[in-house]
């Protein structure tokens, strides 16, 4: 008697258990590893801070937690009031990219697709230059008229991409794309130009279009931080859309997919998610690129894991690329932008040719 045909689903089922199981027990390992990223990124700098105090610090501002700790002495301000700021900011902006990155590689079915792939760098930094280049920037940067500008900047560019590439109801990726490039390249061009001419603000300007967490305060984390987690949450509730979306999108209508809708709605929700992640902290670049495409190496394609997956890799990433920035060349702080190139592009190639030699 041949079994074979029962016994083929009772191992497909069992296989895909079991990468059910390797997805869910990675979701809990990266959570904990986040977890002591944070712990670890916060108590190095140049004031030495063991991990234990570090960590009572941190627990002492748990709320019914009362641990006897001085939160006013020099270690408690270092660490709640100047590096945990900036760790967790770094976090949220690794969050932040990483789901944006996801989204768009998703949607365009291109896994060299990006957050910045359709003009909100381009814009986000011109609006950034306008605001260095305005008279009253030095008390701008404080009460955020710069991180204002940046947003509004990014925003802008998104919503011409969209007017130009719209062709009726409906919104062709190639379109969107080449006019996101085209219009990129432009406002590239006016950021040059504006930053050669800038004078005393350029090494300013420089810095924040590399990228960096040196200001960090809570008052931006507040501001981020919510708009990162919320709009996350939303783009992942479209998991089985967007997988379905791998396929085609006349396949995708058929299946019961608004594939328009679809790529409006998540455009707008992983917009304002880049938006606001570099109004803040300057253009970052890399993270939306290499961790999507690092955890779509590493659990697969299914975006219902990809997204939530991406989130605490690129959490990880960024913090411990900032703790880098911060501590290679300290008291000189390197733009975390040059930091992110160099450690994923190394981390990304090894990658490639390791699923390289698992297919051949």
């Amino acid at each position: 008697m041949n079994l074979q045909p029962e016994s083929e689903p009772e191992n497909n089922r069992t296989a895909v258990a079991g990468r059910r199981r390797f997805r869910l027990t990675s979701f809990v390992g990266l959570f904990i590893l986040l977890g002591l990223v944070i712990v670890l990124a916060t108590s190095v700098g140049s004031v030495k801070i063991s991990l234990g105090e570090t960590w009572r610090i941190l627990v002492d501002h748990l709320p019914f937690i009362h641990l006897g700790v001085e939160r006013s002495s020099a270690a408690g301000i270092i660490i709640w009031d100047i590096r945990l700021p900036r760790v967790l900011l770094a976090g949220t902006v690794g969050m932040g990219l990483a789901v944006a990155g996801a989204t768009y590689q998703g949607l365009f079915r291109n896994p060299l697709a990006d957050p910045y792939l359709i003009g909100v760098a381009q814009g986000a930094a011109l609006g950034a230059v306008i605001g260095f280049l305005m008279p009253v920037a030095g008390l701008g940067a404080t009460y955020g008229l710069i991180p204002a500008l940046a947003f509004a900047g990014a925003l802008a560019s998104v919503m011409m991409v969209y007017s130009l590439a719209r062709v009726g109801k409906m919104l062709p990726v190639s379109t969107l794309i080449l006019a996101g490039v085209a219009l990129g390249a432009l406002l590239g061009a006016i950021v040059a130009y504006l930053t050669i001419t800038s004078g005393s603000v350029m090494r300013s300007i420089v810095f924040w279009l590399s990228g960096s967490f040196a200001l960090s305060q809570w008052s931006e984390l507040q501001v981020v931080l919510p708009i990162v987690l919320a709009g996350s949450v939303f783009i992942m509730a479209f998991g089985r859309p967007l997988n379905i979306m791998q396929l085609d999108e006349e396949q995708a209508q058929q299946l019961g997919v608004n594939v328009e809708r679809l790529k409006v709605v998540l455009l707008i929700v992983s917009t304002l998610i880049t938006a606001a992640a570099v109004s803040f902290v300057g253009i970052i670049g890399f993270v939306g690129i290499i961790v999507p495409h690092a955890v779509r190496l590493i659990w697969g394609p299914d975006h219902r894991f990809l997204l939530p997956l991406s989130m605490l890799c690129g959490a990880i990433f960024l913090i411990l690329g900032d703790l880098l920035a911060r501590t290679l060349m300290a008291p000189t702080e390197i733009p975390i932008g040059v930091i992110t190139a160099m450690a994923g592009a190394p981390f990304f190639l090894y990658l490639l040719r390791r699923k390289a030699r698992m297919l051949f």
